[in-house]
Formats: structure tokens, C-alpha cells, sequence
């Protein structure tokens, strides 16, 4: 039985949990105690312990891709475990920004990770045991999320788009059930499940991840619709979806209205 709940996340719900923007999530399978993301702080380390959990317990880390608010609290976590194994890919700590017209803001990891002795740098597709497996390098761009436009890798002098290959997703064998769980989708979550049908023989069962289609400055027609295509698209598929952080709260009310009960927002301290 795999057991998740979510250490951060952008928006309040548990009582006594903290929230900011980032996500992170305990969870429990037969063999493993895994920290899948670390939230923009170590503001996650301070949930875990008022839900009465122990992170010096965890064996195994997996970090979704090299943003700042997936692993900003990987050093604070570090300190207080520094044998279990991160998982994160090999370029994941390249400088990655945000785009803006007046500036671009650095939205990469602090380069400090890079040095930490149990750091396991992900090349290709990994199977790491019976119960966990990896995959990276999705190539379709189906519904990919417009927001990814604003973001960017800064190679020497120049800004060029973020395709994502830093993005990584993991993959829970239970039994005869799958987990997928993935940290933003930022190559688009329909493009991510071919891949996991690919590569695992099967959709999953359970999907947890962001959907990357939050937009502070709005939506236009063509984002509505993009959102509306993927969860009609989504409907057809005999998964259960969990999901949160940079979806947004308009984008997955439109989702729920043709999902229904098959998606749920997880909010901080959330168990799912």
C-alpha cells in the first residue's frame, strides 16, 4: 500500500501546516521511505515534524527538475540526512530564469546541491529497484503548457527556450498498481503519460503532478481551450489524478467540471 502526503504546497490545508509556492511530497511504499521534491525552503522540514514525521527515516529523494521551488529545501534537508540518495538529472543544475520584459530572475537550484556527496546525477532512464523506476527526455509537445514560454537556460550569453529535458518522473510499482508522479508536467502531462504507457506497458493507475497551467497575468481563449482539450482528453483515460501547485485554482476548476471526482486538489498537508 503506498501512502502520500503532501509536505508543501502552494496553498493552505491541513490545520497547523504552512504553505509557499513549491512542492513536496512524503511517501511510503513497502520498501522505501521517499522525499519526492523539497519545496522553494525548508519550510516542508517544519510540516513534516508536525505531522509526526521522521525524515531521517527517508532512504531515497527524487527531484522532478532544477527549479528553484522543487528543490530549494534540498541543503536544509541534507543537514538532517545525509545518506539518502537524491536522485536529479544530469542538467538540472544549469542556470534556468524566468523571463521578464524588465528582467530575468533566476528560478535555478543553488549550485551548492551539485556538491553534495549523496547526490546521484540521473544520465538516461533508470530503473532503480522493483518498486521505483525513472524516466526523462519526453519529446511531445501535445497541449504543451503555454506558460513554459516565459521560462528559459541561459547558455553563455544568451536566453534559449527551456525544453526540459532537467525534468524527471518517477514511477511506483505496487502490486498491480502504478503511481506516476511527476512535479510540474512541464512537458505537458498528455506527453508524459505516452512516454510512462511506453515505457511501463500501461497507463497508470494513480497520477499525481502539476499541471503547469497557472498564469498570473490571465488566460486567453487559446489557454482555455488548451485546458478544456486536456482534461476532455484526459476523461478517456481509466486514471485517477491528483493535483496541485502550478495548476491553479481556475484551470483546475475547469478540469473538475469535466473530470469530476477523478481529480482532487491536494492542498499543504494534504494526505492523498
Amino acid at each position: 500500500m503506498v501512502r502520500m502526503i503532501n509536505l508543501i504546497e502552494d496553498t493552505p490545508g491541513a490545520y497547523g501546516c504552512s504553505y509557499e509556492h513549491g512542492l513536496s511530497f512524503y511517501i511510503k511504499t513497502k520498501h522505501h521511505k521517499i522525499l519526492f521534491d523539497t519545496g522553494a525552503s525548508g519550510l516542508f522540514l517544519k510540516n513534516a515534524e508536525y505531522l509526526g514525521l521522521d525524515l531521517t527515516e527517508i532512504d531515497t529523494v527524487i527531484l522532478s527538475h532544477g527549479h528553484y521551488d522543487h528543490g530549494g529545501g534540498l541543503l536544509e534537508f541534507a543537514k538532517i540526512n545525509p545518506k539518502a540518495q537524491i536522485y536529479v538529472r544530469e542538467n538540472a543544475f544549469l542556470p534556468y530564469y524566468h523571463k521578464h520584459p524588465e528582467n530575468h530572475r533566476y528560478i535555478g537550484l543553488d549550485p551548492r546541491i551539485e556538491s553534495l556527496a549523496q547526490v546521484v546525477k540521473v544520465t538516461q532512464d533508470l530503473v532503480i529497484d522493483e518498486e521505483l523506476s525513472l524516466f526523462t527526455n519526453v519529446k511531445g509537445r501535445t497541449l504543451w503548457p503555454s506558460g513554459n514560454r516565459e521560462l528559459a537556460v541561459k547558455v553563455k550569453d544568451r536566453m534559449e527556450q527551456d525544453e526540459f529535458s532537467h525534468e524527471q518522473y518517477l514511477v511506483i510499482t505496487d502490486g498491480e498498481k502504478k503511481y506516476l508522479i511527476s512535479g510540474c508536467a512541464h512537458n505537458g502531462i498528455l506527453n508524459i503519460l505516452d512516454a510512462c504507457k511506453k515505457k511501463e506497458g500501461r497507463m497508470p493507475d494513480v497520477v499525481v503532478s502539476g499541471f503547469h497551467m497557472m498564469k498570473k497575468q490571465g488566460y486567453t481563449e487559446e489557454d482555455y481551450e488548451m485546458i478544456r482539450k486536456t482534461a476532455k482528453d484526459l476523461k478517456n483515460l481509466p486514471i485517477r489524478f491528483f493535483t496541485g501547485h502550478c495548476t491553479g485554482e481556475i484551470p483546475y476548476q475547469i478540469m473538475k467540471e469535466i473530470l469530476g471526482e477523478r481529480i482532487q486538489y491536494i492542498h499543504s498537508g494534504d494526505k492523498l
